[in-house]
């Protein structure tokens, strides 16, 4: 098994053991999250070897891992709700990762029950392997457990804010969490849980809302907006995410929720805006689409106990030079995003957006 090491180290005037793990389990790192932590671990913790496990659904990717060495980062293709598999690839491992997910919230309105499957029984199947195999786990969760918030109201999401999930999406990652509590409190797992806000970056499937945009234009198409354009988003370069899951994982304490967030606030038609003249386009040149049934209006992320408890920073502060940086990056991987376009738009116009 790989070796873990547990120093101590002072943080935010907090004696804490640290965690060093050797050898992890990455689910769902093809995605586009996933995926960027495993290059995330690859580029700053050359100690550390990666199993990411995928089942490589419209989403996963391996392009997204391409390149990287083969002796530090290995794919299974699987399915975290297959027991057998698990019980294969878990023992040697000392820690599990877990960013497998459905994700999509249009996608969970149209048809809730895979996410019913990936993210409740598949948290449930790690569960138990770590529990029988007695290794670290890290939770991977979304700001949208907890609902949503006015648009004029100055409150942010802490980690004290009671769960008021509103989508079948966020309602399936709420149970998640409280599966990893649950587990935590009665079998004594070694866990934590992160929740996060929205991410953007490089790798990001053409049917979120910034990729969508991006390769609208670069497609010829005009970008699309749901309802009035004021739908808020707390947003957060997923490499400050992955930074930010590390921290946890090796310095948080066991049985605790983190919160990340980089005091990202925008609003839709600000980012689409935003996005439009980047790229050289009239500030309305989109359409505006019918609204998400139940959309949430605001997520806003208190990130203050991970920053003060484990004392971690984000780095991409400057929200517009990162956008600008996603836009050259779409711009220049057209191959990796265009084989998706297509069939993304026409699920898109048959749901009237």
């Amino acid at each position: 098994m790989g070796w873990r090491w547990m120093g101590r180290c002072k943080i935010g005037g907090m004696v804490e053991e640290t965690f060093i793990p050797k050898n992890i389990i990455v689910t769902g790192g093809c995605g586009f999250i996933g995926s960027n932590f495993v290059h995330y671990v690859v580029d700053h913790h050359p100690d550390v070897h990666v199993t990411v496990l995928d089942k490589l659904t419209y989403a996963g990717n391996p392009e997204n891992i391409a390149g990287l060495p083969e002796d530090r980062v290995e794919l299974v293709v699987g399915d975290i709700c297959d027991a057998d598999l698990l019980d294969r690839i878990v023992p040697g491992h000392d820690a599990i990762v877990h960013y497998a997910a459905e994700s999509h919230n249009d996608n969970s309105i149209a048809d809730p029950e895979p996410f019913l499957r990936t993210n409740v029984e598949g948290t449930f199947r790690l569960l138990e392997a770590v529990r029988k195999y007695d290794i670290r786990y890290h939770h991977v969760s979304t700001d949208e457990v907890y609902g949503d918030l006015a648009l004029d109201d100055p409150a942010r999401f802490t980690e004290h804010t009671p769960y008021h999930p509103s989508s079948p999406y966020s309602s399936t990652k709420a149970a998640s969490d409280m599966l990893v509590r649950a587990w935590t409190r009665t079998y004594g797992i070694r866990a934590t849980i992160s929740n996060c806000s929205n991410n953007y970056g490089p790798f990001q499937h053409v049917e979120k809302f910034i990729p969508r945009q991006i390769t609208n234009i670069l497609d010829g198409q005009r970008p699309k907006l749901y309802g009035k354009g004021e739908n808020v988003r707390d947003w957060i370069h997923t490499e400050d995410h992955s930074s930010g899951v590390w921290t946890i994982l090796t310095k948080g304490r066991i049985g605790e929720t983190y919160l990340i967030g980089a005091d990202g606030e925008q609003n839709n038609i600000t980012v689409l805006r935003m996005i439009l003249k980047m790229m050289g386009q009239a500030e309305d040149a989109f359409d505006w689409v019918k609204d998400r049934p139940g959309h949430d209006r605001r997520y806003a992320i208190d990130s203050t106990k991970l920053r003060t408890e484990l004392g971690w920073t984000p780095k991409h502060t400057d929200f517009e030079s990162g956008l600008a940086q996603t836009i050259e990056w779409y711009t220049e991987n057209r191959a990796w995003w265009e084989p998706a376009k297509a069939a993304t738009e026409e699920r898109y116009k048959r749901q009237g957006q």
